[in-house]
């Protein structure tokens, strides 16, 4: 056992795991205030789930062997079956396998969850935990076997996917799309403002992503060594020209650059030199970073053009970055690696995962809609899902008014004390300026509250 590389590893899967909050506050930011919660648990729920579907039989179909199709691995493995702690992964890295198991169990965690942004506002917790049981089970560890088993077809095709750039992002994006069409729009799509309720939160969640990436890219060297190293150079970098590059889109077409902007761009980057940064040297990666920036920026208007109600932009910024990052590598890989031929490689492997994930997401969320129903009722969707299915609110707005009902029934100071309205003895009537601040505080809180906000 290599304890350099072993460690390693383990803190890169620590890394990746807190990946997945991140994602939550980065949602749970950009959505209205009344689904905020359940935002946090669509992310937070997958934890659960997969966690414990990874040790009963998702390590087995992702990474057991299989019969020699290259399509799903067997069931050598389920229960962990066959591993223990003295077993080592093969070849150069020389890990235990437990701690391989937990490095990829993090991936098949976040994958899931990166479709939770696009069916923000308006389904079913329930739908969706079942939903995140059955696409994980038919669609991320057979697609996981194919990219990164020795025997799966894809691998055996040599597609480049260093970190997760078909896995992950382009079976998250397409999958997501699938499920979009299934479930419909939200109420008020392309009326109603639907703004994000807390920037601050958004780039707190873009920041906690960015500074997990490095586990999640660097750590799937499985070794620390000069590929991990570049891998987390070049990540650093694409990220970088991806935030640049859709801030300079933005203001050419928006005439503004906002913090949303700066956060979807980061993510954009990083999302594209997931497949491709171990392949590029640091001009490459600055050229896909550029190239995702400005590319996802434009495609997430798509979603008002063609009429899907993809809410939080997974389409736009997971599978275009995604295709991307993944079609690059045939253009700017280095060391003998890229061309035509390479290219064609990529092309093969990131449509057939689209094609795959897509027709399969979109018939089971079919099934779930007619078994058990996907979609909120429209009550439910305009009140608010965080009430309807946490009994919940992100926010308690109460205390506020509180606060305000206090301060305006503050006594007058009497006459010749010391207050905010003068000095000690002066003429006039002591204490005013406090009074009228909260007679102001009553009126605000009375006008306030009486008023209907819809959030």
């Amino acid at each position: 056992m290599n304890g350099a590389d072993t460690a390693f590893v383990l803190i890169s899967a620590a890394l990746v795991m807190l990946m997945t909050p991140g994602l939550a506050f980065f949602y749970g930011g950009m959505v209205r205030v009344k689904s905020a919660l359940n935002m946090l648990m669509m992310s937070f729920i997958s934890l659960g789930i997969v966690s414990v579907l990874w040790v009963l039989y998702g390590y087995s179909l992702a990474f057991g062997e299989d019969s020699g199709a290259g399509l799903v691995g067997g069931l050598d493995h389920l229960g962990l079956a066959g591993i223990d702690a003295g077993t080592l992964t093969g070849g150069r890295t020389g890990i235990p396998v437990f701690a391989f198991a937990l490095f990829q169990l993090m991936f098949a965690v976040i994958t899931p969850a990166l479709m939770s942004g696009a069916l923000a506002d308006r389904v079913k917790f329930s739908a969706w935990s079942l939903f995140i049981t059955l696409w994980v089970t038919v669609v991320y560890f057979p697609v996981a076997h194919w990219v990164w088993q020795p025997d799966g077809w894809l691998y055996q095709l040599k597609v480049i996917d260093f970190a997760g750039g078909t896995a992950v992002h382009i079976n998250a994006g397409v999958g997501g799309l699938a499920a979009v069409l299934v479930v419909g729009a939200r109420v008020g799509f392309k009326k109603d403002p639907m703004r994000p309720h807390s920037l601050p939160l958004v780039m707190l969640g873009a920041g906690l992503l960015w500074f997990g990436w490095f586990g999640f890219n660097a750590g799937s060297a499985l070794a620390a060594d000069g590929t991990a190293a570049t891998m987390a150079l070049n990540t650093q970098v694409a990220t970088a020209a991806a935030m640049l590059g859709w801030l300079g889109y933005e203001r050419v077409r928006h005439g503004a650059f906002t913090t949303l902007g700066a956060a979807s761009g980061a993510v954009a980057g990083l999302v594209a030199i997931t497949p491709s940064g171990a392949a590029v040297n640091a001009l490459g990666a600055l050229v896909i970073g550029v190239a995702a920036g400005t590319a996802c920026s434009w495609a997430v208007s798509l979603k008002y053009r063609l009429g899907f109600d993809d809410s939080l932009d997974v389409v736009g910024v997971h599978l275009v970055g995604g295709v991307i990052g993944t079609l690059l590598v045939g253009v700017l890989a280095v060391d003998g690696v890229g061309g035509a031929a390479q290219l064609g490689r990529q092309a093969a492997g990131a449509f057939a995962v689209m094609a795959y994930s897509f027709t399969v997401s979109w018939l089971l969320a079919r099934f779930i809609d007619r078994v058990i129903g996907f979609r909120a009722a429209e009550d439910d969707e305009i009140s608010g899902v965080d009430q309807a299915f946490h009994a919940e609110a992100a926010y308690d707005f109460s205390a506020v008014g509180g606060v305000a009902q206090s301060r305006a029934h503050v006594p007058a100071l009497a006459p010749g004390a010391s207050g905010a309205g003068g000095a000690p003895g002066a003429g006039g009537a002591p204490g005013a300026a406090i009074r009228s601040k909260g007679e102001k505080d009553e009126k605000n809180e009375k006008g306030t509250t009486g008023k209907k906000v819809d959030v």
